[in-house]
């Protein structure tokens, strides 16, 4: 590849590319947003983190975030992978859904295939936590992320909780965010004030990413009014983090959580928390291991939603076309071939360059955005993804060595 294709020096980012929260093209803000520090969490919250050695490096790894008013509503969403780790066994078998209070991190260790003694100390974990915050264990969640297999050094972990529920604060919202990170390259945070509601909010995700339902850490907090959580999370989930893919690999451990007072005695304005949740997604998907530039495919007239869904993630996972995004390739045909490997079996007409969008392939943006019209039907869907460059494949090949 010459250089001329290569992404930009500064597409390698290690720091958010500007001060505004909402900033994709694809994101439309409420109106009336006012972007506060997201080291501030919304009323009613605390978090903390602390260093157990897990990432190296000195390096925040434990988070603790706990919920002190009188009432809480929430909801939580776990991944779908028949595999899943041991904290989500956990999460599964003990949370009380809607009255979950707090919630313990580690980012390092995954706790995933790791047997009867991982789920143990995913219970230990859930215990001590609750222990130091005066909860009942049913209140607690256990979320964890990083390698797969390994397992987790329980005593240091247990001492990093306590470490950390001592560091508690209502401005512990940056260290708490930076605790759930592995291998991005920024965190992905933030908290808004509209309207007499505070929501604050914190992500993490690079790799294991594929919509249905997507792999990654997301925990936000609000003072808002909730009359169903659950429905809430899901809406806004199924329009953002269900939509997003970076390799096409579901995690064994995506978490997202939902937690609300109602103290602000006013619900979230209109879109609020569709709009956070679309932007932390993206800013996953951009974060994608060694990723360069997102890509947006809007799939037009297929015969039903489930088939331009299927054709969607079908070009959004192919390696050629991640690869053309990556090196501003405005190469068509590589749509056209996704799209009919997807449809296999079907009678479909031939897809001319005339129903393919590709020209911001070959653009010099960070965000780029093609479209197909399938000519099948009145249906569409869309997907956004992650370009495919050498960082992917360097980080991968040498993530356990």
């Amino acid at each position: 590849m010459s250089d001329t294709t290569r992404p930009p020096a500064d597409a390698k980012r290690s720091s958010r590319p500007n001060t505004s929260f909402f900033r994709s093209r694809w994101v439309d803000a409420p109106d009336g947003v006012e972007e506060l520090d997201p080291a501030q969490l919304a009323p009613g919250f605390r978090a903390g983190g602390a260093h157990c050695g897990l990432k190296g490096g000195g390096r925040t790894d434990i988070g603790l975030i706990v919920c002190d008013a009188e009432a809480v509503a929430s909801s939580i969403l776990l991944t779908r992978n028949a595999s899943a780790a041991a904290p989500i066994r956990v999460c599964r078998d003990r949370c009380e859904r809607g009255e979950i209070r707090a919630a313990v991190v580690n980012s390092g260790n995954a706790n995933a295939e790791t047997g009867a003694k991982g789920y143990a100390d995913a219970v230990a974990m859930c215990d001590q936590a609750a222990a130091q915050l005066d909860l009942q264990p049913e209140a607690v969640a256990v979320a964890e992320t990083g390698v797969i297999g390994v397992p987790l050094p329980i005593e240091t972990v247990l001492a990093g909780i306590g470490e950390a529920a001592r560091a508690l604060s209502g401005a512990g919202g940056a260290v708490f965010s930076d605790s759930i990170l592995t291998t991005d390259r920024w965190p992905k945070r933030c908290t808004l004030r509209a309207d007499g509601v505070t929501l604050s909010a914190q992500a993490k995700g690079g790799g294991m990413i594929e919509p249905g339902f997507a792999t990654m850490l997301c925990f936000v907090q609000t003072d808002a009014a909730l009359e169903d959580a659950d429905r809430a999370l899901r809406a806004a989930t199924a329009a953002s983090f269900e939509r997003i893919t970076v390799d096409g690999q579901m995690s064994t451990n995506d978490t997202v959580l939902l937690q609300a007072t109602g103290a602000a005695g006013a619900p979230l304005p209109e879109g609020l928390l569709d709009a956070v949740l679309l932007q932390l997604a993206i800013e996953v998907v951009a974060d994608g291991e060694g990723a360069s530039r997102v890509g947006k495919v809007q799939v037009a007239e297929a015969a039903s939603v489930a088939e331009a869904e299927r054709v969607a993630r079908a070009i959004a996972n192919s390696p050629l076309v991640k690869t053309a995004l990556f090196g501003r390739d405005p190469n068509w045909g590589r749509i056209a071939q996704a799209a009919g490997m997807a449809l296999a079996g079907e009678q479909l007409e031939e897809i001319g360059a005339g129903a393919i969008d590709a020209a911001e392939l070959g653009q010099d943006a960070a965000e780029a955005e093609i479209g197909i019209r399938l000519g099948r039907g009145e249906h569409r869907a869309h997907v956004w993804f992650s370009d495919l460059g050498y960082e992917y494949v360097k980080i991968n090949a040498e993530y356990t060595t």
